[in-house]
């Protein structure tokens, strides 16, 4: 089981379809599951109809998929985009800077890091360097 995570807290899953993962066979693509190594070049021309892709982190110091988001959302892509698996709590701000609009993790991480530690790095547009010196 898993637990969404976005600016308001959890909540549960509201994806109903399943995901396809990059490279299966599928017509009309709605969700995609796509791996931390992917080119998201290779991806072009294909995101139209696309509703949600899903961007793995196998390990919380990965960071490639921070690029992938960014990347997409630099294509054009403006479905939902998420964040799955080993993200924690103090790279929420950076994963919604980066495009992501939720992250995905385990009921056994949400446990070890509450809603109140995601929450507080909920307010990320206002706490980056550029608003400060903005401000």
């Amino acid at each position: 089981m898993s637990v969404i995570v976005t600016d308001s807290g959890f909540a549960a899953d509201d994806w109903t379809h399943g995901f396809t993962r990059l490279g299966e066979a599928a017509n009309d693509v709605v969700a995609l599951d796509v791996p931390s190594d992917i080119d998201p070049a290779s991806l072009a021309g294909q995101l139209d109809g696309v509703g949600i892709i899903r961007v793995d982190f196998p390990s919380f110091a990965d960071g490639r998929g921070f690029t992938i988001a960014r990347q997409l959302r630099l294509m054009g892509y403006r479905g939902r985009l998420r964040a799955r698996g080993h993200v924690i709590a103090d790279q929420y701000a950076m994963a919604r800077r980066c495009g992501f609009d939720e992250v995905e993790i385990s009921t056994d991480l949400a446990a070890r890091q509450p809603v109140d530690q995601w929450l507080f790095r909920a307010r990320w547009q206002s706490h980056d360097y550029q608003s400060r010196l903005r401000g």
